[in-house]
């Protein structure tokens, strides 16, 4: 059966649903866009997410409120139209439909899409195994804090690693790492503590990234937010990485180097239990 996918204004089936030729996010991805995990039918970290939302749009520039356009009740009812148990909902804010220019219109208004995709996220095999990545140069703009939907090198980068036989890429400048392709990355040291890079314009604020930091504090851990080497991941004791719909999720390997002894570790087995366990316990529905 077809998905419901809600565009501009109507929930259609996956096959009629479509944008424009001249929307901005077609022809210069001047766009923004979120990433909600559904588990047992709700939304995890809704809020942050759009607080995140509001920010994004706000250094673009795109005049669009998520409260008025009732976002909330929109990711409600594509769950419930998709009977969504889990997975996710996809949603994405542009600047709108006009004459291709690079000067930004001022008077269009911005297109809204949403549809929701089945996934596993509690289950899931790299949990299990762990991730190998490789390091490749990061080569994007500088306001990665901006969640826009200019995705072309870090899907290039993630299609390299795959094609040299790893899972996923870490972003490397100034010979410190910045991140994934699609998350923040994470190490733990020899004595315990865990080091990420701290946020700025060089990464994307995480929302998954800040829930794990707000609780591994909460447990008593040691929290370091600085930025760490390559040679420092592959000397370290564990390390992972976070997204909404990753999670935590172990990496066994850096350019050929074992992390440890090269398998998942307790302490981000034990990141990951209680990430899950605090989100199942804050779903919004």
């Amino acid at each position: 059966m077809s998905r419901i996918v809600y565009v501009n204004g109507e929930f259609l089936p996956e096959d009629a649903a479509c944008l424009s030729v001249f929307d901005r996010s077609v022809l210069f991805a001047d766009a923004v866009y979120e990433v909600t995990a559904v588990v047992d039918g709700g939304m995890v970290d809704f809020d942050a997410h759009q607080q995140r939302l509001c920010r994004s749009l706000a250094e673009l520039g795109i005049d669009f409120d998520p409260r008025a356009a009732g976002l909330l009740e929109l990711h409600r009812e594509l769950i419930r139209r998709n009977a969504l148990n889990e997975g996710l909902v996809y949603l994405q804010v542009s600047r709108g439909v006009a004459d291709r220019s690079f000067l930004q219109p001022t008077t269009c208004h911005p297109s809204v899409v949403l549809f929701t995709q089945t996934q596993s996220l509690l289950e899931t095999a790299a949990a299990g195994t762990g991730l190998r990545v490789i390091t490749q140069p990061d080569l994007r703009w500088h306001r990665r804090d901006i969640k826009t939907t200019q995705l072309l090198y870090p899907s290039m980068m993630k299609t390299l690693a795959v094609e040299q036989g790893a899972d996923d890429v870490w972003m490397v400048e100034g010979g410190t790492v910045t991140e994934g392709s699609s998350s923040n990355a994470h190490i733990i040291r020899a004595d315990g503590a865990l080091v990420t890079r701290p946020t700025s314009p060089d990464i994307l604020h995480g929302i998954t990234r800040a829930a794990v930091l707000d609780y591994s504090r909460e447990t008593g851990a040691a929290v370091i937010e600085r930025p760490f080497t390559v040679a420092e991941a592959q000397q370290a004791r564990e390390a992972f990485i976070t997204s909404a719909t990753a999670f935590v999720t172990p990496v066994v390997a850096v350019d050929g180097v074992a992390i440890g002894d090269g398998r998942p570790g307790p302490a981000t087995h034990r990141i990951r239990s209680h990430y899950i366990q605090r989100s199942r316990e804050r779903l919004q529905y």
